[in-house]
């Protein structure tokens, strides 16, 4: 590396993606190394991604000044003229059109401390217009989850994982995308006998290893689901005892089940029908199955949900949910993308998923922070950037770059520009940057501290290991300078670690956490009283909703149609 290179004796988390694996700097190698005896690599392995995860910290075109726009350019100058900038412009914002004029972004590359402290800016001053794209990516499925399970994350753990005898993996490549967990916790699973049926349009890295790859007509997911659901029932492979005891509406839902035509499933969704009875002969006579899902289920708000309920129909006919080596396992893809939804980076809910709406929730906050939060929910990302420069007149962007829409850049650019401030925290040259009012640099992984929360539910600490270069403040600092000069409310802190204390107050999920409890392993949510490292399982003998039982739905003949589908 060039410049100072980071401490080799201090060990933090991979940024590169939700795996969570315990990296550490070597010289020798010029790159990262994993650590003996961490929570996710046990055997320190890294992939491709985590051995380079050090090579940006000394790119030529970091941000290093913060930066004003003045007559169209954007020219350098000290922090205390950008902060400046910042309160004046924030101030008109508000008072000429009232805290919902703003909008807040932040994003999973950031620390839990980092989100918890946007969204609780955000609130304070008294909008809950906060997102970040971590919750677009999985929102249907996670909605699903809540509304059926009571929670938001991995019903299971990747280590208990490889006690599976089948999994379904759904709309998700973790050969490629996750390597990690699927070359340690998955493939150990199959090389011993465990069955993969992947559903996924084209062959890829995971499809190698699949005893089935089925690639039903985009927008039939839940359809050919359910198909199997049905056809497993015809076998009588339910296991009667789990839905006598942990479900309720089964005789109405296996009803609507019974009307479906298995020919004209597999008409609809292109999956032979003889493969349709294979698949759930297999699923229905497996000891432990478990479903793995990715961003492929989300093909859009209604197909995303009906796929979701249809794989938690699937586990609860089949009683797969509440053992190891089942359950509905959520394959998050960027770094932090379930810590920056637990602490609340989100429109409709405050940390801990409680709803906005939820005025014991509201009041439990508003006592931490002596204020409280708005009770309707607030835009989303997409619906805040399609208000830009009408009904939301100033954002704040925490290392996201919004302007890069695949759904239509060309717009969000223009949508960008009309805004009458726009405030960039960035640590390098972005398309958003290009239409900033005021950027600030910002640091990277390797040069802060803090907490992430991988996508089997561990809070880890990330350790500073270098400093960052001259002229770059750390994120957590920015947001707290920001903080005090805006709201009357608390944005003095110690440390970081006094941060994620009151975040651990305010988030029933992260309750009983510490920084010395997690120390140089983690801690998983929900911990009990005085357990150490969490709950592995959830849903052995309650849902997280608190009943012992959850419903059926009857199910809903799901249209044919066409959308996008995972890469």
């Amino acid at each position: 590396m060039n410049g100072t290179d980071p401490d080799e004796t201090v060990e933090s988390v991979c940024p590169c993606c939700s795996v969570g694996c315990r990296v550490r700097y070597s010289d020798r190698r010029d790159g990262a190394v994993g650590c003996d005896g961490a929570p996710v690599n046990e055997e320190g392995r890294l992939c491709r991604n985590g051995i380079d995860a050090f090579d940006g910290l000394n790119a030529a075109d970091r941000l290093t000044d913060p930066l004003i726009r003045e007559e169209g350019n954007l020219v350098s100058v000290t922090w205390e003229k950008a902060f400046d900038r910042i309160e004046a412009e924030f101030e008109t914002v508000l008072d000429d059109r009232g805290p919902d004029a703003l909008a807040f972004f932040g994003a999973p590359r950031c620390t839990n401390e980092e989100n918890y402290l946007l969204q609780k800016l955000a609130r304070v001053l008294g909008t809950n217009n906060v997102d970040n794209r971590a919750r677009i990516c999985h929102g249907s499925v996670v909605a699903a989850m809540v509304e059926r399970l009571g929670s938001p994350g991995m019903t299971n753990t990747l280590s208990d994982l490889t006690e599976a005898d089948l999994f379904l993996v759904v709309g998700a490549n973790p050969a490629a995308q996750q390597p990690i967990a699927f070359n340690s916790y998955l493939r150990p699973a199959i090389n011993d006998g465990a069955t993969l049926i992947h559903v996924e349009p084209d062959a890829n890295e995971t499809t190698r290893l699949a005893d089935a790859h089925v690639a039903p007509t985009p927008g039939t997911d839940a359809l050919f689901v359910n198909a199997v659901t049905a056809e497993l029932l015809d076998r009588e492979l339910q296991d009667e005892a789990f839905i006598a005891e942990r479900t309720t509406n089964f005789e109405s839902f296996a009803e609507s089940l019974a009307s479906l035509s298995l020919d004209e499933c597999a008409e609809r969704t292109g999956v032979d029908a003889e493969r349709i009875r294979h698949i759930a002969e297999r699923f229905g006579r497996a000891d432990r199955a478990a479903v793995i899902v990715g961003t492929g289920a989300e093909e859009d708000d209604h197909e995303g949900t009906a796929t979701a309920d249809a794989l938690i129909d699937l586990l609860l006919v089949t009683g797969n949910i509440g053992r190891r080596g089942t359950g509905m396992n959520l394959l998050r893809g960027l770094t932090n993308e379930q810590g920056a939804n637990d602490v609340g980076c989100r429109p409709s809910t405050l940390p801990g998923f409680r709803p906005v709406a939820d005025a014991d929730a509201r009041s439990a906050v508003a006592e931490e922070w002596g204020a409280a939060p708005p009770s309707r929910p607030g835009r989303s990302e997409l619906d805040a950037v399609r208000a830009f420069g009408d009904a939301i007149r100033g954002a704040y962007v925490v290392g996201e770059n919004p302007a890069v829409s695949k759904r239509a850049t060309q717009s969000v650019a223009r949508s960008l520009e009309s805004l009458d401030f726009l405030l960039v925290q960035e640590a390098f040259p972005t398309e958003t940057v290009e239409h900033a009012d005021v950027v600030l640099p910002a640091s990277l992984w390797a040069e802060k501290g803090g907490t992430v929360t991988n996508l089997d539910r561990q809070v880890q600490r990330m350790r500073p290991m270098t400093p960052p270069p001259d002229g770059v403040r750390r994120d957590l600092d920015i947001l707290l300078e920001i903080g005090r000069r805006l709201t009357d409310a608390r944005f003095e802190y110690d440390d970081r670690e006094e941060v994620f204390d009151e975040l651990t107050r305010v988030n029933p999920l992260y309750a009983g956490m510490s920084y010395d409890g997690i120390g140089h392993g983690s801690q998983r949510w929900p911990l009990p009283d005085d357990a150490e490292e969490g709950t592995g399982i959830l849903h052995e003998e309650r849902f997280r909703t608190g009943e012992r039982r959850t419903a059926f739905e009857p199910v809903e003949d799901v249209p044919t149609r066409v959308s996008a589908h995972h890469d």
